[in-house]
């Protein structure tokens, strides 16, 4: 079945809905629910109430000779308008639970269409089963069957007395027999009783009634049976609707929350991939499902999505482009000074010329940076092939190698234990000689390299004597082509690519670059954190 457009176009009105309509289904099974409980309350209460009736007429019948069993019947059946008829347990269409039923001694009670009522009990110790048809129990069955009771227990008397009544007790219709009169009927109803008949008391505020009748004993005393009090049927009680109140609110708590989880789930997505676009995996998307207002906010994040990636895209390609273009007539310009500077011996031309070379150089190195920067930024299916790495002989080896250009500084790695990582080696120790020639760059008198084994991640710190670097500038610096002033010289210099190179770096190998103040030499202190499992993804 389509949906209206405006349903499928529409995330919120559709969640709306969907919840009316579960309101509507839990009303209609919360009412469903009632009136089935009511209906089986309704009908185990006719069977209680039928139950010591019917024992009383199959324990008579039993008791009668095989030949005046339907004499018996049909006089009952004038006496107390009630149709009883013998048949075979056998025989009778019974399904299978009304059988057992019959079996273990219950009354089964059947209604008719007419509006009256079918009555079933099995004889005791016989395969027969009494069946009782009547169209309701007024006032004159009530009177006929307490009469049939007193006569049934006045032909026993003593423990026989007590063992009948016992046969007939009811959950519904209690019996009690007791050698002192009632002491709360009235005075002529106590003559009633005196005279051997059968008295019904009602107890309105109650909504019940109780049948009072004598019995003679061979003592020439009287003993007293109070039959019931009979309640009516009484609504669901307070505890068992609260109950099934409590059970439809979980139903429809649950009921709701599918419905929530699947927009919450949704959304989900979207966070994710969000997530992984902000970290640099750019051709992620996101499953669009609907044309809904969720799936065509997917479709918006997926043209965003690509229209960023292929913006990188073209600017990491025109960087490249424009790096290998600069290396020819860089080389052309080299190959010029050098002729140049063979064809001249005048001290102050190739004072000149050396400086030329060196600015040559300079913009090589340039060069190199921003193609190493665009490698690591813009190709995101690059994979890096880790391998264990001695994290204390590589910061040596960085020392080594910048020793000789800084000889005016004390450069030095604290001693301490060897740490392994699973790291790409070159690239991690390009991420450390930059920072350690970023320090060098700074530093007054000392630079230190300290390495630490923390239980998740390698930390490899990086102090010097300098200024330090602002806590508002602690962001930008990992910044491409990012200075803390506007100086070019090559104190200060670098090309402003080496922390940004550092910061994707670790970020290729899952890690993290800060910086921070250093406690105890004073001037900055940048961390490198590298986790001590290897990635699982580093593109």
């Amino acid at each position: 079945m389509a949906l209206p457009r405006t349903l499928v176009d529409n995330t919120f009105l559709r969640v709306y809905v969907l919840l009316a309509l579960v309101l509507v289904l839990t009303g209609g099974l919360a009412l469903g629910g009632f009136l089935l409980v009511d209906r089986v309350r309704r009908e185990h209460y006719h069977e209680q109430l039928a139950a010591s009736p019917m024992a009383l007429l199959t324990a008579q019948l039993a008791d009668q000779p095989e030949a005046e069993r339907s004499a018996w019947m049909l006089r009952q059946h004038r006496e107390l308008d009630i149709v009883l008829e013998l048949h075979a347990l056998a025989d009778y269409p019974f399904n299978y639970f009304e059988r057992a039923r019959l079996e273990a001694n219950r009354t089964l009670v059947k209604a008719q269409e007419d509006g009256g009522w079918r009555l079933h009990r099995k004889l005791p110790g016989e395969p027969r089963v009494l069946t009782a048809t009547l169209m309701s129990l007024g006032e004159h069955q009530l009177l006929g069957l307490a009469g049939m009771l007193g006569r049934w227990l006045s032909e026993v008397e003593g423990p026989e007395r007590m063992a009948r009544l016992e046969q007939l007790q009811g959950s519904a219709i209690p019996l009690v027999l007791s050698d002192d009169p009632p002491e709360d009927l009235e005075p002529t109803q106590l003559a009633r009783l005196q005279d051997a008949e059968v008295v019904i008391r009602l107890l309105p505020q109650r909504w019940a009634l109780s049948l009072f009748l004598r019995l003679p004993t061979s003592t020439a005393g009287f003993q007293w049976v109070q039959v019931g009090p009979l309640h009516a049927f009484e609504p669901m009680p307070l505890s068992l609707s609260m109950l099934l109140a409590v059970i439809i609110l979980l139903g429809l708590a649950g009921a709701i929350y599918v419905i929530v989880r699947g927009v919450e789930a949704r959304m989900a997505r979207l966070e994710l991939a969000a997530t992984r676009i902000a970290s640099g995996h750019l051709d992620t998307r996101v499953k669009v499902e609907s044309g809904d207002f969720l799936g065509r906010l997917g479709m918006a994040f997926n043209g965003m999505a690509a229209q960023v990636q292929s913006l990188l895209r073209a600017q990491q390609e025109m960087i490249r482009a424009v790096s290998h273009e600069l290396r020819t007539p860089v080389a052309r310009i080299r190959f010029a000074v050098q002729m140049v500077e063979d064809m001249t011996d005048e001290e102050a031309v190739r004072r000149q010329l050396s400086g030329i070379d060196g600015d040559i150089e300079e913009l090589d190195g340039l060069i190199d940076e921003i193609l190493t920067y665009a490698r690591l930024g813009g190709d995101q299916n690059m994979r890096l092939e880790t391998e264990p790495v001695d994290c204390r002989a590589m910061a040596e080896r960085v020392v080594e190698a910048l020793v000789p250009l800084h000889r005016q500084l004390r450069l030095h790695v604290v001693p301490g234990d060897e740490i392994e990582v699973e790291a790409e080696p070159r690239y991690l120790q390009r991420a450390l000689q930059n920072l350690v020639a970023n320090a060098c760059s700074h530093a007054r008198r000392e630079v230190r390299i300290t390495l630490q084994a923390e239980p998740a991640a390698v930390r490899l710190d990086v102090e010097d004597d300098g200024p330090g670097v602002p806590e508002a500038h602690r962001q930008a610096i990992f910044k491409p082509f990012a200075r803390l002033d506007d100086s070019r010289t090559r104190r200060s210099g670098g090309y402003g690519l080496g922390l940004s190179i550092v910061q994707k770096i670790m970020t290729w190998h899952g890690g993290s670059a800060m910086v921070d103040d250093s406690p105890d030499l004073g001037g900055a202190r940048f961390m490198l954190l590298l986790p001590r499992r290897p990635p699982a993804r580093h593109g």
